[in-house]
């Protein structure tokens, strides 16, 4: 595996209007494409993730895995605006020569997947075999596939959408709010905003989880009145993100999400949809409450041929993250057709 960085030093156009001098993708290869280029393997990270899928999809992809570099050229870019090395808020605005902040200019999962076009070319990459994202990362798989409709060959979009829902929009704004409630947050200062970020990530577990997941995980004995194994949990969950994470990349990277609209400039959502070529199977999970299985399955109903498969789990919308043999059963025989 190598981590790398590509930089593409030209002005760029942003959806929101904005232009920017350039921008740096990380981005993590394993593999060897072979002479035909025909065994690229494109992977997309989720909101807080990064382009180490080995580390966060360990189930899925690794030596002897169903995505595993003996046999596959893999690719995963750490999206823009996040904090694990592609451009981001923290970074210098070279035309003012300090950080961006609050002034970052977020991009859609239309400008990552644009943006990625110009490292498809610097790699060499002339078709991709498979991509395959869940949730945010589907958002770009999606629109790319959109964008360049004869570039993948398939594609695997889980839990995710052909547009983000007010429903999901009402949960990032409220985590954006928790952020910008935070005393801090005005500062000019790489922690601004950290105490809020923490409150947003327990709002966001609410959505990414299920009653099954706590009831399964977080019941309390019957004599406690107070400390619950619930609160503590989400506090947990607030503090470990905050060790890894900004909140000027997590406010950026809501609004992003939010942003997603296949049908946007484009005609319709069904124009958009319909003009995918690649062979698709979209995987939904029942008991998601952010993504729910009928935008999934919408999506496959719109796709020429597409297919839908739906994930049993009482983990939520994270199950594509941890159901790992499960995901494997749907995905393998779809690889081999």
């Amino acid at each position: 595996m190598q981590a790398k960085t590509f930089e593409h030093g030209r002005p760029f156009n942003l959806e929101s209007g904005t232009v920017i001098p350039g921008f740096r993708l990380a981005y993590t290869t394993a593999g060897a494409m072979t002479e035909a280029k025909d065994n690229v393997v494109w992977i997309f990270h989720a909101l807080t993730g990064n382009s180490d899928p080995f580390d966060w999809w360990s189930g899925l992809v690794g030596t002897g895995k169903i995505i595993d570099p003996a046999r596959y050229f893999i690719v995963c870019v750490n999206m823009p605006g996040s904090c694990y090395g592609s451009t981001g808020p923290l970074d210098y605005n070279p035309r003012t020569g300090e950080p961006w902040f609050h002034e970052f200019p977020f991009f859609t999962p239309r400008d990552m997947a644009r943006a990625y076009h110009y490292l498809r070319l610097h790699l060499g990459i002339e078709r991709i075999w498979l991509g395959m994202g869940g949730s945010m990362g589907g958002q770009q798989l999606l629109e790319w596939a959109t964008e360049e409709p004869d570039l993948f060959e398939k594609i695997i979009p889980m839990a995710t959408n052909a547009f983000h829902s007010a429903w999901g929009k009402a949960f990032n704004a409220s985590q954006r709010m928790c952020i910008e409630a935070d005393p801090t947050w005005k500062e000019r200062h790489p922690q601004a905003g950290m105490e809020g970020m923490k409150v947003a990530r327990s709002i966001a577990l609410l959505s990414y989880r299920h009653y099954r997941t706590y009831a399964a995980t977080q019941q309390d004995d019957p004599e406690r009145l107070e400390h619950y194994r619930a609160e503590s949990y989400q506090r947990y969950q607030g503090e470990k993100l905050a060790a890894r994470f900004n909140a000027f990349s997590y406010h950026a990277l809501t609004k992003g999400m939010d942003a997603h609209h296949l049908g946007r400039s484009r005609g319709s959502i069904q124009e958009a949809l319909v003009s995918i070529r690649a062979k698709t199977l979209v995987i939904g999970i029942d008991t998601d409450v952010l993504y729910p299985p009928e935008e999934q399955e919408y999506i496959a109903r719109q796709i020429p041929g597409g297919q839908f498969a739906l994930l049993h789990s009482h983990y939520g919308h994270d199950a594509f993250l941890v159901e790992y043999e499960k995901l494997g059963e749907m995905i393998g025989p779809f690889l081999k057709n």
